[in-house]
């Protein structure tokens, strides 16, 4: 029997109850394998704000970080929107990112055969599928550059500033080629290199790194171009790696190719086994409480853990095939519900699921 201690921070609208389901499924496969998976739940989010008057609670950081992984719900709501910038439930996650030093944000977006007819594309454009892994920089980037206000000739002006160095960008790229080893052995990277300076370094040392894997074909494209050749042939995509902003706006639109936000998941890494599990979706709560939200996202990054934490690679299988068997089976939330299908609530989604596990 293997034994992990899990940091969880179930955040707030949404979150708790799709956690509470990743968490029954992961017991179930814990039962199901012999391992054994200890819960410690801490504040993060609008609730830790409501509790201790900020989104990152010292204790909140100080559990994460003694132990072995960490889930997290979806955090933020319209309750706090009117609160400074530092002061929003959003800046736990930042902060969350930055104290466990998880530099890469793995966000795959799988289309399930069985929700081909939810994919806003026409259907020949994904005749092929679509199986596509972004590799974003996750503690670089303007969203950690400097940043200000300052006056000019033509009023106040606002700047952050795009920064990267050759060690952020070489750790990064190690991570994507290493990724797309062990699925097609094709990486694309995205930048701007005909206009930012940033890419330019950005685009150099991906090539320097390329030579340590010949076996990977490597390509590359213009962030612009790229959001275009994701909605024209998405199907030709295996693994994508570039920057912080790049890589926010690509992985959405990435994800609506699936059918659902509410079916992805997502794995911040850093350079040990510690990694941090979320679904991409938001906390929506203005459908909190109701049993209508939709668990697969959540439950899926529960997998993505077991699978990158935890190297236990037969265990997140037997969730992925499990997820798959119910959608196959004609069972969806509201948000992938079509004619024809069975509608279920949250709680029996995870039902559905675990009696497939």
């Amino acid at each position: 029997m293997s034994n992990f201690n899990i940091a969880v921070v179930a955040g707030d609208g949404i979150g708790p109850e799709v956690m509470e389901q990743n968490i029954r499924v992961l017991d179930k496969v814990g039962q199901k394998f012999g391992h054994s998976f200890k819960y410690e739940y801490v504040k993060g989010g609008g609730c830790a704000i409501d509790e201790f008057g900020e989104p990152l609670p010292q204790h909140t950081i100080d559990v994460c970080k003694a132990s072995d992984s960490v889930l997290l719900g979806a955090v933020g709501g319209w309750k706090w929107d009117t609160l400074p910038g530092d002061k929003r439930p959003e800046r736990a996650l930042l902060g969350l990112r930055g104290a466990l030093g998880l530099y890469a944000n793995l966000r795959p977006a799988t289309l399930h055969e069985a929700l081909k007819d939810a994919c806003p594309l026409k259907p020949e454009f994904v005749q092929d599928g679509v199986d596509i892994m972004v590799v974003r920089e996750l503690t670089g980037g303007m969203y950690f550059g400097e940043k200000g206000r300052k006056q000019t000739d033509m009023g106040e002006a606002a700047y952050d500033v795009e920064q990267y160095s050759v060690k952020e960008v070489e750790r990064i790229t190690r991570t994507a080629f290493e990724i797309a080893r062990k699925r097609k052995k094709h990486l694309t990277n995205v930048d701007k290199q005909n206009v930012l300076e940033s890419s330019r370094l950005w685009r150099s040392t991906v090539l320097e790194v390329a030579k340590d894997y010949p076996d990977v074909e490597l390509d590359h494209l213009y962030v612009d171009n790229a959001s275009m050749q994701l909605i024209m042939r998405p199907s030709t995509f295996d693994v994508i790696v570039t920057g912080n902003i790049f890589g926010d706006i690509l992985s959405d639109e990435a994800s609506q190719l699936t059918g659902s936000i509410g079916m992805l998941p997502s794995a911040s890494l850093g350079e040990g086994s510690l990694g941090m599990y979320e679904p991409v979706h938001g906390s929506a709560p203005d459908i909190a409480g109701k049993n209508i939200a939709n668990p697969i996202a959540t439950i899926l990054s529960g997998a993505m853990m077991l699978k990158y934490s935890f190297g236990l690679q037969d265990e997140s299988k037997v969730i992925e095939d499990a997820v798959a068997k119910v959608l196959n089976a004609g069972y969806r939330t509201g948000d992938i519900m079509s004619e024809g299908m069975k509608k279920l609530g949250c709680v029996e989604m995870a039902d559905a699921i675990l009696a497939e596990i």
